[in-house]
């Protein structure tokens, strides 16, 4: 079977609170960031919550996992690459990807007693959100989880940034990629949090150096991926880089670098609720439209309108309804 986008990413069962900026200075979490934690530490977080009747939504997700479903549900042919637990979540996970028409492996042949990964996600009122991330067993994806017949039949294989902070995970990717080295497969690349990127610059390197084409990341992840003290120095950087990067900048929209060439594109102006999914719906949207022919002006302006209307949103994600009118979108431009 050909596929358009095959990516690799966590599978994590996202739950999303909405909290004060007072709630997460309690519980020891750094505002607008990812944090790393175990199902002990979620735990007494959980419980918390439920305690103060918090407002929630609880969806599969993870990064790469809202991309696809977004070209998945504009008529990309999608493949995810991910490891869930044959638990309740694990199973719940399966049957979101088969409903959002995302083709899958399946359970993983090798035995294990890890959880299907979980995430909290706290959006407070400016509408940034804070993730608390327990991997699980998603940060064991082996060679018995890859179709690697499904990756060499895509035409763009994407890296969720996520996936450099798992040994195992890291070993995947490399696989994937030495695998396909002498292909014509597009190689796309999220850099996914700012403080990761900087606490595996080494990793990142390495996976640039076997030739990336697309890099997508927020203004924060390009300046830590560069090097440099800010964003206008960061984008000069780019302008001498081989690949393209796509760059969301919040409220100012996005800026697209290819071939020394810089293309902005504004912001729709919204009432911003919630600003979770915002770079991987952004993501989706561009390898989308991307692979239709459009140019990227076209393809940020699409993808921009796209972001737009998951910040409105509470949740990652659109409904099937809402998935048709940013398509529609794209068909009129």
């Amino acid at each position: 079977m050909k596929y358009d986008i095959c990516a690799i990413g966590n599978a994590l069962v996202d739950t999303q609170y909405m909290v004060e900026h007072d709630f997460l200075k309690e519980i020891g979490l750094e505002a607008d960031s990812m944090t790393l934690t175990s199902s002990e530490e979620q735990s007494p977080i959980v419980d918390k919550l439920k305690e103060m009747n918090v407002e929630s939504v609880s969806d599969c997700g993870g990064s790469a996992t809202n991309s696809l479903v977004a070209a998945s549900n504009y008529g990309s042919i999608c493949h995810h690459l991910c490891r869930v637990s044959d638990d309740e979540d694990g199973q719940k996970y399966i049957e979101s990807l088969k409903v959002a028409g995302v083709e899958h492996i399946g359970f993983s042949k090798e035995e294990s007693d890890l959880p299907t990964g979980k995430c909290l996600i706290f959006v407070t009122p400016d509408a940034k959100r804070t993730m608390s991330s327990m991997l699980g067993i998603s940060a064991s994806l082996g060679p018995l989880d890859i179709n690697f017949d499904a990756i060499r039949n895509s035409k763009i294989f994407y890296i969720e940034g996520y996936m450099v902070t798992s040994d195992e995970n890291f070993n995947a990717v490399t696989s994937v990629l030495d695998n396909i080295k002498d292909s014509k497969i597009l190689k796309a690349l999220s850099l996914s949090d700012a403080g990761i990127v900087m606490g595996f610059k080494d990793k990142f390197e390495k996976i640039e150096n076997y030739g990336i084409d697309m890099i997508f990341c927020n203004d924060d992840e390009a300046i830590a991926f560069s090097g440099k003290e800010n964003l206008e120095e960061a984008i000069n950087f780019f302008k001498n880089s081989s690949y393209m990067i796509a760059i969301t900048v919040g409220s100012k929209g996005s800026i697209v670098i290819k071939d020394g060439e810089a293309i902005v594109s504004p912001a729709v102006e919204i009432n911003p609720i919630d600003t979770n999914g915002a770079g991987d719906m952004f993501a989706g949207s561009f390898m989308h439209a991307y692979l239709k022919g459009y140019g990227l002006a076209e393809c940020s302006d699409f993808s921009n309108f796209a972001s737009s209307k998951v910040v409105e949103t509470f949740g990652p994600r659109l409904t099937k309804d809402g998935y048709a009118e940013v398509l529609n979108k794209l068909k009129k431009s």
